[in-house]
């Protein structure tokens, strides 16, 4: 190792792969790790993967221990916890009146007319609940004060909960928190070893319920959390001492260690967040400002609108639901997120016979353990990777470049059950499970992006993710899309993602208004402490030396609407000169929405919002390993089907790495790498751009 040289590692657990990315700095060249997660200890995956990695670095540079950086990390945790419901015993504690808000919800049913319609259970048992004689008003202002006796007899009934947690949502605490801190500082001083979350930390927003629901969640998954992180960060110490451990959050930013086990629900879509962020990369040196990023992996598809190189960011996010694509059957949570929507299945998705006696395929997943028929560890229901091997769209002996044997009889078998129900040859099953997949995800990002006011004609794909080559170019074309792009070591994308991530803080201040209404100067001391807050954070993130850029928001709308209109503006004085240029955001981003503006209506603020993030860079990268060549590798042809001609055909495969920057290819061909396939089943022109990626364009529709 050279003097100067350092080495940042990233690494992602997933529902199926856990992977990991080290890249050398500088120069970007990278080494890739993945393993089976492992769900029982998914720090065990992790390690495997920094251990790998530090193998392979140190086989190419020598002793590298120590020239590492910086482990960056992005986990599913959180989102498995409450899909499971494995989180801690928690207790909560409301306002008087109001300990039956859980339970209410909202009161929508959002299947009509299902009449076994399943509604998700709170997190914290009504038995749990404890009920505080305090109120304040919507100003914040005092009125039924928290007396001592009433502290005291809530700490006696605490006592007796037997619980592990504690959350604290007081009404119309996101504007004057003294209860909840009142209520903090007893718990701490009489159950020093109980997790305590309270709403005006967690999310100091309106909507009494999203926001008990939000505090909740962090509540429950918080110990768990904290246990997790300590124990990866003393194993990440072991292997590379001088490292600090950075957390990838939902906003698509990384904090440490400490801020994440404090508000672990920030986490719930750190991973996907990543695939965003590494889409984003790679389009960004494309030339590319207009991208549907999409990511399958192992267990779901995910797909996020970006334009003008910067995702959208959702303020409002539903987790754990029941009926897993149904909006309303989750809990929701309101915290920053990049704006993923769940568009389909994974590889390891399973297939059945549903009751109208038709293929379907999903929710249910075979995950890493057992995984797919195909990796013969005992699975034996056919999932969408079984159908690919079947189609040929990847190869048996190279999956893992090799390291796993992908077993077709095994596949075979599992899609041969099918299609004996349904009275249709395997590769009818095999077809079917594939275009089902594909279909749907289309669909489900037809709609989203038509809901973000675009035409998905006008935007590229970009892929990353185990499967997400696979399927991307048939995806595209459903949607008319007509180019595909797919990035270095796609099957880690969500890696490259987690390098690339700035680091990033999120404040919110709720305090409805008409605009003609505002106090500026209360918005201003609003302003000023959350951005105190934001630094301090930003600080601990190891983001003290970095460039910050901060962004002033708000979410807005027509006075008597119900949904909000976000609208962000570069960090400015606050005061009555900021009302013009954001109101002309709001119009301007309204009619991006709807069409047209409401004459006469009364524009209200709702909720204001602070970012601060690092300066976003382009980052190259090549690889640090001996996959490039200097000559393309055809590896033969293979059968595949092609789905236009509903036959098999033969088609050329290539080692993806062995095609130099400028090659140029047609198609129909496969691309292989180690950790994915890229198949392009129809006539198409490829290039290979300067870093590696590889640029499709699409001829046949």
């Amino acid at each position: 190792m050279k003097a100067k040289e350092s080495i940042r590692i990233a690494v992602d657990i997933g529902g199926t792969f856990t992977d990991g990315l080290a890249v050398l700095t500088p120069g970007g060249r990278i080494w890739v790790g993945k393993t089976l997660t492992t769900p029982s200890d998914p720090g065990v995956a992790v390690t495997t993967v920094i251990v790998d990695l530090l193998r392979q670095l140190a086989s190419a540079r020598g002793d590298v221990a120590s020239s590492v950086t910086e482990v960056v990390h992005g986990t599913t945790l959180v989102t498995n916890t409450l899909i499971e419901r494995k989180g801690a015993k928690t207790g909560l504690i409301v306002t008087q009146g109001t300990r039956d808000v859980l339970t209410i919800g909202r009161e929508i049913r959002y299947e009509l007319y299902d009449l076994n319609l399943e509604i998700p259970q709170p997190l914290v048992a009504e038995g749990k609940r404890l009920e505080a004689a305090e109120r304040m008003d919507v100003e914040g202002h005092v009125v039924q004060p928290l007396a001592q006796a009433e502290v005291d007899r809530l700490m006696d009934a605490l006592a007796g909960l037997e619980v592990e947690a504690v959350g604290v949502c007081f009404l119309h605490a996101y504007v004057n928190e003294a209860h909840e801190k009142q209520i903090e500082a007893a718990i701490h001083r009489r159950f020093p070893q109980l997790a305590v979350s309270i709403s005006s930390n967690i999310a100091r927003e309106i909507r009494e319920y999203e926001r008990m629901s939000t505090v909740a969640a962090n509540a429950y998954v918080q110990p768990l959390m904290a246990e997790y992180l300590n124990r990866l960060d003393t194993r990440v110490h072991e292997l590379a001492p001088q490292a600090p451990l950075r957390i990838m959050v939902s906003s698509g930013g990384f904090t440490s260690g400490k801020a994440a086990a404090e508000s672990p629900i920030l986490l719930l879509e750190s991973g996907p967040a990543g695939g965003v962020l590494s889409a984003l990369n790679t389009a960004r040196n494309a030339g590319i400002d207009q991208i549907l990023a999409f990511d399958m992996g192992g267990t779901t598809a995910k797909a996020c609108v970006a334009v003008g190189g910067e995702p959208l960011v959702s303020h409002s996010f539903e987790c754990a639901r029941v009926a897993r694509f149904k909006r309303g059957s989750g809990l929701p949570i309101l915290i920053p997120s990049i704006d993923l929507i769940e568009i389909g299945a994974g590889g390891g998705s399973i297939a059945h016979v549903n009751d109208l006696g038709l293929l379907n395929v999903g929710p249910e997943s075979s995950g890493a353990v057992p995984g797919p028929a195909c990796y013969g560890q005992g699975g034996i229901e056919a999932t969408v990777t079984d159908a690919d091997l079947v189609l040929g769209y990847l190869n048996a002996d190279n999956f893992l470049g090799g390291a796993m044997k992908l077993r077709r009889d095994l596949a075979e078998a599992a899609l041969g059950k099918l299609a004996a129900k349904l009275k249709l040859t395997t590769t009818d099953i095999a077809w079917g499970v594939c275009n089902i997949v594909n279909e749907n995800m289309a669909a489900a990002a037809r709609i989203h992006i038509a809901e973000k006011g675009h035409d998905p004609r006008e935007f590229a794909m970009v892929a990353t993710g185990g499967a997400g080559p696979v399927h991307v170019v048939e995806v595209a074309r459903k949607l008319q899309i007509p180019r595909v792009l797919a990035t270095i070591a796609a099957g880690a994308g969500s890696c490259l993602g987690l390098l690339a991530a700035p680091a990033r803080v999120d404040r919110a201040w709720s305090q409805p208004c008409l605009m003609k209404d505002i106090d500026w100067k209360k918005v201003a001391t609003a302003y000023d402490g959350m951005r105190s807050d934001a630094e301090a954070e930003l600080n601990s993130a190891g983001a003290s030396k970095l460039a910050i850029k901060w962004f002033i928001g708000a979410e807005m709308r027509y006075a008597g609407q119900g949904h909000n209109v976000s609208v962000s503006l570069p960090w400015r004085k606050v005061g009555a000169a900021t009302a013009p240029a954001l109101l002309k955001t709001f119009e301007t981003n309204y009619r991006q929405l709807y069409g047209h503006l409401v004459p006469g209506a009364a524009p209200q603020v709702i909720t204001w919002r602070l970012t601060g993030r690092s300066l976003v860079k382009s980052h190259t990268f090549k690889w640090g390993d001996e996959r490039s060549s200097g000559k393309p590798v055809m590896r033969g042809k293979r059968d595949i089907f092609l789905p236009l001609k509903k036959k098999y055909a033969p088609v050329p495969v290539y080692d993806r790495y062995s095609l130099r920057p400028g090659t140029r290819l047609t198609g129909p061909v496969v691309l292989e790498e180690r950790e994915s396939t890229l198949v392009v089943p129809v006539k198409s022109d490829l290039r290979i751009l300067p870093d590696y990626t590889v640029s499709v364009t699409i001829k046949e529709f």
